[in-house]
């Protein structure tokens, strides 16, 4: 109950509904404030506990200074919690750990239980392995449900060991489609009271949901658990930066054209840890699809949330997608009563604000390694000559032959070639070159769930079919849709068959390529491209192109829209400039050029029209828990603790409460530590995380060999994210890691310096060696540390392998939130200063002192970093807020909410 302070508590009548809320006119100060601010005073008012959350809280958002830097901490309680299975494993294997570390305290392991909704779609573990045919789905289906019965019996455990916990079954979609397609209420009902539909996911593109006017972002795994278990979410209000649209989109581009544009404006503006806010009338222009498009590439700028208020438009989109006429009527009585209802008129208070005329965004792509880095389509094929020199040896460096410029053959415009002669399985050859796009991915929740661009993708194949072409041989191409309704529109409107024709065959519902899930090369293909180091491409309609994560044999990843992932495909090299040369020729040997087989808008339109239904959503949706037969053959145990399996190679008991008491232990300063890595700028989570595939001969390959499994079998890292043994082995093992202690080497390497003459060794195995003789160890990295996917695995993996502190120059929201959620210390270097500045090369031994503040009960904002060569420096303590502490106090996240539970 609500201590009412401001006796916001009234009554909203909705037809024959009434409903108890709190409203935010109650509030001096509150109808200037941002949407998403007044979502957040909402929640403050209605989970006001006098303790936690307080009237002062209360005030310090109403009377909230928008050019202030943020000071005010405040407790935001999410309405439910989302996960994909990927995050949401890990999720369900720390709870079945805490009920079994609740009991051996003496405490009640029921406890140990969602307080908050929560709800997990199983749609990263599908692979397209299988592509080019009409049986691929089912294939993959198949193989999907063998390599991961252990973890589906897990997942199908919790859905009903634990009260409020849902699983959608794979097969279905993906996470962040099904969520605005049916999951999520964007105004919520529960207990009698109407509130704000908000929550917190286990993946960073959560944010897709913004679009629907819903706040929420990605956590860690570790923050959506204490948020399940009732725990508020502990920020600082943001500051908030407005981003004005006017205009309307030209002819011609897309919602992938749109959202790249803006990834670069809000990336090169700085949006790390603010929320950003659309609005003016641009905004009432931008249908909904495109709006949960922005939203779902806010990690990729770097923003908390990009939000859009309630309007019309979203009513349109809830009725569209089968909500009940009583939600959808009470969507729009509570956002008007509450001020929460778009106004395109209005400039609400912004700490700082953007504008894009949307007439001026012209077709893009981004890479070939960073979402921002955006490219004009025009551009493409010469950026493409300077970029693959990144990527190409030349005779210093590799003692073989180099390609200058002047010394090209002229067919390669001066572009670096190795030209190979590829025999294919049926005994044809053809030639592929640096360049070739080796995958055309159709993929992703950020293009999936828009069908505008899904339906010009269908028109592209479907009018390139038609003149005579086909994808290149050499490329491997994939549809992957966010849910089956694309499916149904797609058959409805005729278009599947023109999909299948040119190999854009439905290989799964899942993240498939974007997440590293691209399955293997053509096995030619694959042999060609690293007998020659071939600087080969992928093209995706995805979010994330980062070095390695796409597929182990391409070096060069670009993101694009839905139609030109096809015109990519039927091009078959980055060479090419689209938008001047032929794709092909046709049946009569005329060139086809983009423009003779790009639909118009009105084209796409009508078949959005036309095909697209809200009979569809019900359908699709209408049983959407029960999963198919093979999810409900599934075995499983009984019971409120897990009978956890010693062979498992998928599942483990983690070791995370050992030797815990319901006292804990003093902080302690650090001394004697080595480095563990010393890193660059913009190192992801990605580089630390363990994702994609397990190569034989790294630790986590050769663990799982050790243990009897084959190499076909062992699967991705995402899928053994339930198995901290194999998760430790791939922790700052991705193929493209440089740690600069190891120079010369890339990958998952370091100096081990318990040995003599410190040989280099798997960063693994150096590991266990300093833990076994009592050294502590610590990272040191550059700007945007922890940028990328909100990956738990690099916070719990960077604790697992012994690592106590983190010292870079700056870092992204959650990987920093999650290493103190793993009881890691995140440091900073003193402002203007970095590792190379300060002279450290990573040989040295580090003591960090002034860290037992923290135990009188206070965060010092420095302590002092020395090292046995004499340099010496105050370094940022980036513990921020006082939950922060109170966790880090606690050895972390877990252990917190565990005492804490126990104590009630």
């Amino acid at each position: 109950m609500s201590a009412n302070s401001f006796d916001a508590r009234s009554t909203l009548q909705v037809g024959d509904e009434s409903y108890e809320i709190f409203r935010l006119d109650k509030v001096e100060g509150s109808a200037r404030l941002p949407y998403s601010l007044k979502v957040l005073l909402e929640n403050l008012l209605r989970t006001e506990d006098g303790a936690n959350i307080t009237a002062d809280h209360i005030r310090a958002l109403g009377s909230w200074d928008s050019q202030a830097q943020p000071s005010q901490e405040i407790q935001f309680t999410p309405a439910r919690v989302i996960m994909q299975d990927f995050t949401g494993v890990p999720c369900v294997v720390d709870l079945a750990t805490m009920r079994e570390a609740v009991a051996a305290l003496g405490g009640d392991p029921a406890k140990i239980n969602p307080l908050s909704p929560a709800e997990m779609v199983i749609d990263h573990s599908v692979i397209a392995d299988k592509f080019g045919t009409n049986d691929a789905f089912k294939q993959n289906v198949d193989l999907e449900y063998g390599r991961n019965k252990e973890r589906y019996q897990f997942l199908r455990w919790g859905q009903t060991a634990f009260d409020d916990f849902k699983v959608v079954p794979p097969g279905t979609g993906i996470v962040h489609q099904v969520n605005i397609e049916h999951l999520a209420r964007t105004v919520m009902v529960r207990g009698g009271q109407a509130y704000p539909d908000t929550l917190v996911g286990t993946d960073s593109h959560t944010t897709m949901v913004n679009g629907l006017g819903v706040l929420g972002w990605g956590v860690g795994g570790i923050e959506a658990e204490a948020a399940m278990l009732g725990q508020p979410v502990s920020m600082l209000i943001p500051r908030v930066v407005g981003f004005k649209l006017t205009g309307e989109l030209q002819a011609g581009t897309t919602a992938t054209d749109l959202v790249l544009t803006i990834t670069e404006m809000l990336r090169k503006h700085g949006v790390v840890g603010k929320f950003v806010e659309f609005y003016g009338e641009g905004v009432a222009a931008t249908s909904l699809a495109n709006r949960a498009t922005i939203g779902n590439m806010s990690p990729e700028f770097g923003s908390t949330a990009a939000i859009f208020p309630i309007d019309d438009e979203t009513l349109n989109y809830l009725r569209l997608t089968g909500r009940d006429a009583q939600q959808v009527a009470l969507v729009e009585a509570y956002a008007k009563e509450q001020g929460l209802w778009l106004d395109p008129k209005a400039e609400p208070d912004f700490s700082e604000k953007l504008e894009l005329d949307l007439s001026t965004v012209v077709p893009s792509i981004a890479g070939p390694k960073r979402p921002q880095d955006r490219i004009v389509l025009a551009n493409a094929a010469e950026q493409f000559k300077s970029d693959v020199l990144n990527y190409v040896a030349t005779a210093d460096e590799a003692g073989e032959e180099s390609f200058p410029a002047s010394d090209a053959p002229a067919a390669t415009n001066g572009v670096p070639s190795n030209p190979v002669v590829v025999t294919a399985p049926d005994g044809s050859t053809y030639e592929i070159d640096h360049g070739a796009v080796t995958v055309a991915a159709i993929t992703s929740c950020t293009n999936t769930s828009n069908p505008y661009v899904m339906v010009a993708a269908a028109l592209v194949a479907k009018k390139a079919v038609e003149k005579g072409l086909t994808r290149k041989p050499w490329v491997k191409t994939t549809l992957a849709p966010g849910s089956k309704v694309v499916t149904d529109y797609f058959d409805k409107a005729g278009l599947t068959p023109y999909l299948d024709k040119v190999g854009f065959n439905l290989v799964g519902y899942g993240c498939t390529t974007c997440i590293g899930n691209s399955g293997p090369l053509p096995e030619e293909v694959s042999k060609a491209v690293n007998d020659h180091d071939l600087a080969v491409t992928s093209v995706l309609s995805g979010n994330r192109n980062f070095e390695g994560r796409i597929n182990p044999d391409v070096k060069m990843n670009y993101l694009a829209s839905p139609p030109l992932v096809v015109a990519y495909a039927l091009a078959g090299s980055m060479k090419v400039d689209i938008t001047r040369e032929a794709l092909g020729a046709d049946q009569d040997g005329n060139p086809v050029f983009l423009k003779d087989i790009w639909p118009s808008e009105a084209e796409v339109n009508d078949v959005v029209a036309n095909a697209i239904g809200e009979d569809m959503f019900s359908k699709s949706y209408s049983d959407v828990f029960a999963g198919d037969a093979q999810w409900q053959a599934l075995s499983i145990p009984t019971g409120n603790t897990f009978e956890w399996d010693a062979e498992s190679t998928y599942v483990r008991k983690p070791p995370y409460f050992e030797g815990m008491t319901m006292e804990t232990t003093p902080v302690s300063d650090i001394a004697g530590a080595r480095v563990l890595a010393k890193l660059g700028d913009s190192v992801t989570t990605d580089h630390i995380s363990p994702a994609g595939a397990i190569k034989a001969d790294t630790p986590a390959g050769k663990y799982l060999t050790e243990h009897g499994v084959e190499r076909r079998d062992f699967n991705s890292y995402g899928s053994r994210r339930g198995n901290h043994e194999v998760m430790i082995r791939g922790t700052f093992a991705n193929i493209r890691l440089r740690n600069q202690i190891a120079p010369g080497t890339e990958g998952g390497f370091t100096r081990d310096f318990t040995q003599a003459d410190a040989p280099v060794s798997f960063i693994y195995d150096a590991s266990q060696n300093y833990q076994a003789a009592g050294i502590p160890l610590v990272i040191l990295g550059g700007k945007e540390y922890g940028s990328g996917s909100s990956r738990d695995w690099a916070a719990k993996g960077t604790a697992l392998l012994g690592v106590k502190a983190v010292i870079t120059e700056s870092y992204e929201r959650i990987h920093r939130s999650n290493l103190i959620g793993m009881g890691v210390l995140p440091l900073q270097f003193p402002a203007g200063q970095s590792a190379d500045s300060l002279g450290l090369t990573g040989e040295e031994t580090f003591s960090i002192t002034g860290v037992t503040e923290l135990n009188e009960g206070t965060t010092p904002s420095t302590v002092k970093v020395t090292t046995d060569t004499g340099v010496e420096f105050d370094a940022v303590v980036r513990i921020d807020t006082p939950g922060e502490a109170d966790y880090y106090r606690n050895g972390g996240i877990m252990q917190y909410v565990l005492r804490s539970l126990i104590r009630k």
